[in-house]
């Protein structure tokens, strides 16, 4: 059964723009959230919070994942990037959905899965320098913060909110019209309907 979430955690990843999607994948209780290093050891997070991974990038079980999440950060390496191209690859084909974010998504275009899928991020000038062999320039939306297509989603850094979406969609979390009120709430902070007219309780400390 293909129930475990899979997120890649290292030295220096952005934890903010992946908390929301696994917030909300954990609120159902039906999925398993597990963190992947390319090792098991202690890793810090860009906020300053330290992650001890539940298995290596090389532990996966490919019978079990449901969808990768790759999140950003400033200290990706050229030999990481190759790596988790390598596992991001070894998922897809697999049968597993991917999902990457900000400096996430080169991984995927150096594992050849954006060369033929509508795709977005940061700037498609990051992509050609650390995805030498990407071929897929025409494929990229420029007009979007976060798209799927054919199992693979991507995001730029300015689209945490959207990437949640997209994940939440991928995993058919809520029906369509809750989804539209999530991201009208988290994005827009527009409450759904029956919300309307409802008091908010706010609570202050004695």
């Amino acid at each position: 059964m293909r129930d475990t979430i899979y997120v890649l955690v290292f030295e220096g990843f952005a934890d903010w723009q992946v908390a929301l999607a696994l917030a909300e994948i954990r609120r159902p209780g039906e999925w398993e959230v597990r963190s992947a290093g390319f090792t098991r050891e202690p890793v810090t997070s860009m906020s300053g919070l330290q992650v001890l991974p539940d298995v290596s990038v090389d532990e996966l079980d490919l019978d079990a994942v449901a969808l990768l999440i790759l999140p950003g950060g400033h200290l990706w390496l050229p030999s990481q990037l190759e790596q988790t191209a390598a596992v991001a690859r070894r998922v897809y084909e697999a049968g597993a959905p991917v999902a990457a974010i900000d400096q996430g998504v080169p991984a995927l275009a150096r594992a050849g899965l954006l060369d033929h899928c509508r795709h977005t991020g940061n700037w498609p000038a990051q992509i050609s320098r650390e995805a030498p062999g990407y071929t897929g320039h025409d494929q990229y939306d420029a007009n979007v913060l976060a798209v799927s297509d054919g199992g693979v989603i991507t995001a730029s850094h300015l689209g945490s909110i959207e990437f949640a979406r997209e994940i939440i969609h991928t995993l058919d979390l809520y029906n369509a019209s809750d989804r539209e009120h999530w991201y009208r709430l988290f994005k827009h902070a527009v409450p759904p309907p029956w919300f309307a007219g409802q008091p908010i309780e706010v609570v202050r400390a004695a």
